[in-house]
């Protein structure tokens, strides 16, 4: 059973994408994330891990077994109840998914002229913006366009896209699979504030076991669709994270 703290649970889910002799990509998962917690999915490609995720966001339906978030449970939706659950769960993909066009300030302004229709004005948006910006630390870089940013730059705009709106809850995919070292210990500490001063429950996909042990509580090893191991992660510091040329003399020479 969910404990009351439980903000996202799975209970025996079963997801085929095929029929009933293909493997199943998922296969009798329940677990329960804990609201405010940091949590890891990890496993080799093909676990299961987008998959499950997929599932919280209701891009996914569970073929058996049912996942709720909040106490809700997310299949079976109209597209007005949809809408309202996805309001609530930042993304964050493993491709960063900017618009080019548009500027960061005009990016990270999405969700909000999204979710809030006419309800703040111009001014209350800006001033929101700015409010994010200045969280993730880019509001030298508000009015620079996507391609003007380096990848962790474009990552940490992304964040803020997902946050701004401030849902309970954010997916990260892969949130660092494309930086270096010291880029993504900023990745790092943008999760963890999230987490301590948005109160945001994140749920992180990485095959990085140095971000795993920087970032997470608990993390879940998935192996053939099916829970191997759900296990307390045994922390490292952030500052302690090898830096490029560290992992260049631990790798290669």
């Amino acid at each position: 059973m969910a404990h009351t703290d439980t903000i996202v649970a799975f209970d025996d889910v079963v997801v085929r994408h095929g029929g009933p002799a293909t493997p199943p990509a998922l296969d009798g998962i329940s677990v329960s994330i804990r609201r405010g917690e940091i949590f890891g999915v990890i496993g080799e490609s093909g676990a299961g891990k987008t998959t499950l995720l997929e599932l919280i966001n209701a891009l996914k339906t569970p073929t058996s077994g049912t996942v709720t978030v909040d106490g809700e449970n997310v299949a079976g939706r109209n597209r007005a109840a949809l809408r309202a659950l996805r309001r609530r769960i930042g993304v964050v993909f493993q491709g960063i998914h900017l618009l080019s066009s548009r500027t960061v300030r005009q990016n990270v302004e999405i969700p909000l002229k999204v979710a809030d229709d006419t309800r703040r004005t111009r001014a209350e948006r800006r001033a929101a913006v700015d409010e994010m910006l200045a969280f993730v630390g880019l509001t030298h870089r508000a009015d620079h366009y996507p391609a003007q940013l380096s990848g962790g730059e474009q990552q940490r705009v992304a964040l803020a896209r997902a946050l701004i709106t401030r849902p309970p809850v954010l997916l990260c995919d892969e949130p660092t699979s494309s930086l270096d070292a010291s880029t993504t210990g900023e990745i790092l500490r943008v999760l963890l504030n999230a987490r301590a001063e948005l109160g945001t429950t994140i749920i992180v996909i990485s095959h990085d076991l140095d971000v795993v042990k920087a970032v997470c509580d608990r993390a879940l090893l998935l192996e053939k669709g099916r829970m191997r191991e759900l296990f307390t992660v045994k922390k490292s510091d952030l500052r302690a994270m090898p830096s490029y040329h560290e992992q260049v003399r631990r790798e290669l020479m």
